[in-house]
């Protein structure tokens, strides 16, 4: 205790009189501690900085207090909001000296004070910022990306680069926006300081900036990537990022964003640094989706897709380390990483260094009920075990034989600090536990399947074929309740481009047959309503999604229901579905991540679920609700600037809204975005420092049931491809970020 109040009679960077007596020391500080008023004795035992904010103005409210740290074992923040009269308390915060400081729309960030817990009636000077330019910078990355002028829809469909300039493939202005989204916005942020403008690129001499953007798209390890995206869009996808950064150039500003207003004032922020500078630490967990409390108050953990690795963080300790995940030592058939070594246009920040080249390539960690941390990782090379091929006698295979795996399962022990790898003959991306006894883990990624594995079984038997399946997944379009060989067989999505859909051609469909389609699977979700049921993704234009009934019998009771966004007279009514969780209800949530709607869909409501009629996936539009995300359009468009990665529902109300709130990831907008379903009021969580926040994954944890706001907290990770695009630039790392929603604004 007395450590404590050894340094909390700082209020400036004071510290108590350094005597190399201990028992003076004490006395000093201790008698220091006795003569503050009791509410500042009160605030140094729980950690607290409280104080008001003002500019010439008078009182900012809605404004951002920031207090950072590097006295901990990692760079520590902490950020809170201030109420209706400029006040602010920011709680919990350790014993440390901290630099806190001011941001907020409309103000120049403040000079810093520099200040130790129990410091109280702390007045932050901050200036109004009389150029719009300035007050911009610091705006979210959407707000710069509306700017962005895209082509009118009445110049789709494309023709080419022979024809208008814009790609062939390109049949509508909801199309091209959700490419934009899809492709340009999958890795990183679009709209802030490091893409709205081409200052890194100031050293070369470029004809144009067309050709500037030609040469960024190409640069380092992403390059290949980027480029491939780039040329479907046709010339004029270059014309129109130029035009873009050429017109910021020149002093167009975007919007002026809301400050927070009501139950967004009452956020709480902290933020621990971990990873190193190239560290891709793709998404984190905490806890197991179905059992909010399981590693309370433990240990936190996050994949580095970059550098083969699981990163763990102590929030106790303020600790980070990292953990070289294994793969298996199989010579014949090694893993290799899938990222380029080789290069054709350097990096314009680290040259032709060869960033991420460790295999295991994480992906999308998730906590079973033991405290194991299951990833889907690459364990070997893509040559599958024999038994996953037909002829092997494996059942599955005999019914239908996978494409292949690419990247395989793994789990982490942290009691015995060791890891499982298990072969799979599917691939896989995204998983999920199911809610049943069997503990089945399901997988997407696989393309054309969804496999799963009884980890039931497989802690019973080690057994890799024994312990894992997977279903083809087939639509029941004869309407006789089951699923029979042979199939229509799919090419692309099940509707043509005519009719609003995705560009594949429409199958030959015989309805007197059942039809095996192939959506694309990326986001997966256990039912929680039923045993043996999960829910996917299909992101092919303008996306669906769909349901898939193992049965008792697996493969042979597989069954697929497919359920599109709505088309309504050839326009899609919402796109780009990628994440996807279900409530406790049963009701399917799902954020679109291109028109930027939290959908909902709710099968109850279907009249039909099978049969010929349900051959265009368009026979549910009533199970479907769309709520449209606040948030600016796109320029000349009726559709937003935001991008979410992908979505989330808090069951058990580990933030503080109420059970069952969808959570979205504004990774376009340095925020997670909450709808409360009652009210239908969007709550935006944003993170003001550093920006450049891009999330991917989320979960909620409780940590104490008993502590009110203190006992719990969503928690999400910076996650994008590239630190360097996060405000700080290069030498910049990845954080760990915990939200917290108090009763008010000066809740301690």
């Amino acid at each position: 205790m007395f450590v404590r109040f050894r340094t909390m009679s700082l209020q400036t960077s004071d510290s108590c009189p350094s005597f190399r007596d201990g028992l003076s020391l004490l006395f000093v500080c201790l008698m220091v501690f006795l003569t503050l008023p009791a509410s500042a004795q009160q605030d140094v035992q729980e950690g607290i900085i409280s104080g008001s904010v003002m500019s010439g103005s008078g009182t900012e409210a809605g404004v951002w207090v920031i207090a950072e740290t590097d006295d901990l074992p990692t760079h520590y923040t902490k950020i809170v909001v201030t109420d209706g009269q400029g006040r602010f308390v920011l709680p919990e915060l350790p014993d440390a000296l901290f630099k806190v400081w001011v941001r907020g729309y409309g103000l120049v960030d403040s000079d810093p004070m520099h200040l130790r817990i129990g410091a109280e009636d702390v007045k932050l000077r901050t200036f109004t910022a009389e150029d719009p330019l300035l007050a911009a910078q610091v705006y979210p990355a959407n707000y710069w990306y509306s700017l962005m002028e895209v082509p009118t829809e009445g110049e789709f469909p494309g023709t080419g680069r022979d024809g208008n300039g814009i790609g062939e493939m390109m049949n509508s202005q909801d199309r091209w926006l959700d490419l934009t989204k899809q492709g340009c916005q999958l890795c990183h942020q679009l709209g802030n300081k490091a893409t709205r403008t081409l200052d890194h690129l100031s050293h070369i001499d470029f004809n144009s900036s067309v050709q500037a953007w030609q040469y960024r798209t190409a640069m380092g390890i992403r390059g290949p990537f980027m480029t491939r995206y780039a040329n479907r869009f046709g010339p004029r996808g270059m014309e129109m990022y130029a035009d873009w950064t050429d017109r910021i150039a020149s002093g167009a500003l975007p919007p002026v964003p809301p400050r927070p207003s009501g139950t967004e004032r009452n956020v709480v922020i902290t933020q621990w640094d971990w990873g190193n500078e190239s560290s891709y630490i793709h998404d984190e967990i905490t806890t197991d989706k179905r059992n909010a409390s399981l590693n309370a108050g433990g240990k936190v953990y996050g994949v580095d897709g970059g550098h083969g690795a699981l990163l763990e963080l102590d929030p106790d300790t303020h600790e980070w380390k990292e953990i070289v995940i294994a793969v298996k030592d199989n010579p014949d058939n090694p893993a290799v990483t899938r990222f380029a070594q080789q290069f054709a246009v350097p990096s314009a920040y680290y040259g032709d260094e060869a960033l991420w080249q460790r295999p295991a390539d994480p992906h999308n960690p998730m906590f079973d009920e033991l405290g194991r941390v299951w990833m889907t990782t690459k364990v070997q090379g893509n040559k599958v075990p024999q038994w996953c091929e037909s002829g092997s006698g494996n059942k599955f295979a005999e019914y239908y034989q996978s494409r292949g795996s690419e990247r395989q399962a793994s789990y982490y022990d942290p009691a015995s600090e060791e890891f499982g790898l298990i072969a799979t003959c599917f691939g896989t991306h995204h998983l999920q536990f199911g809610w049943g006894k069997n503990r089945m883990l399901y997988f997407s990624g696989g393309g054309d399947v969804i496999g799963f594995i009884n980890t039931r079984t497989w802690d019973r038997t080690q057994d890799e074929q024994l312990s894992q399946g997977w279903c083809p997944m087939v639509i029941d379009t004869n309407g006789d309740g089951r699923i029979s060989k042979p199939w229509n067989q799919p090419v692309g999505a099940m509707r043509s481009q005519n009719e609003g859909g995705g560009g594949g051609r429409l199958v030959d469909v015989d309805l007197t047959l059942d039809t095996r389609v192939s959506p694309g699977s990326y986001g997966i979700i256990a039912d929680t309503q039923r045993e043996g049921v999960a829910w996917g993704v299909g992101t092919e234009f303008p996306g669906r999604i769909y349901r898939l009934d193992i049965g008792d019998n697996p493969p042979e009771t597989c069954i697929t229901e497919v359920y599109e966004l709505p088309v309504v007279d050839g326009k899609p009514t919402g796109f780009g579905p990628r994440g996807i969780d279900m409530d406790s209800n049963g009701i399917i949530w799902s954020a679109l991540s291109g028109s930027s709607h939290m959908a909902s869909f709710d099968r109850s409501q279907c009249d039909v679920l099978n049969g010929p009629s349900v051959i265009d996936s368009q026979h549910c539009q009533q199970g479907w609700t769309l709520h449209e995300i606040p948030g600016p359009n796109m320029k000349g468009t009726d559709r937003k600037a935001d991008f979410h990665y992908y979505n989330w529902v808090d069951i058990f109300n580990t933030l503080g809204l109420g059970e069952n709130v969808p959570i979205a990831n504004g990774s376009g907008s340095d925020s997670l975005i909450a709808l409360v379903p009652e009210t239908e009021e969007f709550v935006h969580m944003r993170v003001p420092y550093p920006l450049g926040f891009y999330s991917r994954g989320l979960d909620g944890r409780i940590d104490d049931p008993n502590a009110g706001w203190k006992g719990r907290g969503v928690w999400a990770n910076y996650g994008t491809n590239f630190n360097w695009h996060t405000e700080g630039g290069k030498g910049t790392t990845s954080k760990m970020v915990k939200f917290q929603i108090r009763p008010d604004p000066l809740a301690k």
